[in-house]
């Protein structure tokens, strides 16, 4: 009687000592999947893709800037050349 109830104790042990290892496996493989979550976040927040594309946007803009003022500035200038081809044209 002794030896079958100390076996159903062993078994219950072992039971519990499996669920326990599985808990453990799981939360080994949940802590393995952040940590490879994490390396790819900042992977992508440390990427420079971007870094080209708001550099080219911001030149761009300073040269539409130029090109605006650069037109202000010499506007009837450039109207007199411009009547001038025109007059060319018209004269052929």
């Amino acid at each position: 009687m002794e030896n079958m109830v100390v076996n159903k104790c062993f078994a219950a042990g072992s039971e519990a000592n499996g669920r326990a290892r599985g808990v453990r496996d799981a939360l080994d493989r949940m802590r393995a999947r952040m940590r490879c979550r994490a390396a790819r976040m900042h992977g992508f927040l440390a990427c420079k893709k971007g870094q080209g594309t708001t550099e080219y946007a911001i030149l761009v803009g300073v040269l539409v800037v130029i090109a605006i003022v650069a037109i202000t500035l010499f506007r009837p200038k450039i109207e007199e050349l411009w009547n001038a081809i025109a007059d060319g044209i018209n004269g052929l």
